[in-house]
């Protein structure tokens, strides 16, 4: 039996075991798959057990996304880019380092058949969670990319395009656009009343997206799905950046299907 788990601080709220069973029993292999909370100072015996243990594959949440960078063998390209790392497979006594929500993310939009080619989309928030979207955005042929922050002039990205520009709130209100992106926590459970925008500003976009999932429909959404614009929610991209990780892990492809099929078990969790 191979060994799975996912690596953070505070888990016990992750869907993760739940998700990555089911993947396991979709594609017929034997595994188990764990939590392992770890204190910040144990990170390093904590990979000496990965090996020790021979566990096969971890996902990694916060606050281990960066840090767990130092201790890995092999970094891929888009992991590399976004600054962090959220999958790694142990292979031959080496540790491989992944992002998945680069893949889960852009598999949101391949599912809705929308692409980023020649259209403006925006971000709303800087921090952690915007990186994967922001680095698929640009690999994908966007003619411009708006990052709102409260406090533009702060934010560094590290990130050389000049198709990416940060702006304001107040700067926002003169942007038109295609698609639109909440990457903060603004009306994530238990806040659910909170939108980080008016209701007038989603006027100027097509597609509305929600990196948050719980709930399923956020504030922002249900401005976005009352006038009528396309919405997506994060849940999709949980539980596609998991299949991705699993892919990774086990070495091998697997059916769209079955994301479509996890997903649509979750969806009455958070409705």
């Amino acid at each position: 039996m191979d060994f799975f788990g996912i690596l953070g601080e505070k888990l016990s709220h992750s869907l993760s075991p739940e998700i990555h069973g089911t993947i396991l029993k979709s594609i017929d292999k034997c595994g188990e798959y764990k939590l392992f909370e770890i204190e910040r100072d144990k990170l390093g015996e904590f990979i000496e057990a990965v090996k020790l243990f021979n566990v096969r594959g971890f996902n990694i949440t916060i606050p281990y996304k960066q840090e767990i960078m130092k201790y890995l063998d092999f970094i891929s390209e888009e992991a590399k880019r976004i600054g962090a790392v959220n999958s790694v497979v142990l292979k031959d006594n080496k540790l491989y380092g992944y992002n998945t929500d680069y893949f889960g993310f852009g598999a949101t939009f391949e599912r809705k058949k929308i692409t980023f080619k020649d259209k403006i989309a925006v971000i709303l928030g800087t921090g952690g969670a915007c990186k994967a979207a922001l680095t698929y955005i640009l690999d994908n042929e966007i003619k411009e990319l708006y990052l709102v922050s409260r406090n533009p002039k702060d934010v560094s990205l590290n990130v050389d395009d000049k198709r990416l520009k940060v702006i304001s709130y107040d700067e926002l209100k003169c942007i038109k656009g295609n698609i639109i992106i909440n990457s903060t926590p603004v009306g994530m459970y238990p806040n659910k009343d909170r939108c980080p925008i008016g209701k007038d500003i989603i006027d100027n976009y097509d597609v509305v997206m929600d990196l948050i999932y719980n709930p399923l429909e956020t504030k922002f959404l249900e401005y976005g799905r009352e006038k009528e614009k396309i919405t997506l929610d994060g849940l999709y991209m949980l539980v596609a950046q998991a299949v991705k990780a699993q892919e990774i892990f086990q070495e091998i492809n697997i059916d769209d299907e079955i994301i479509d099929n996890i997903y649509r078990d979750l969806q009455d969790k958070f409705k």
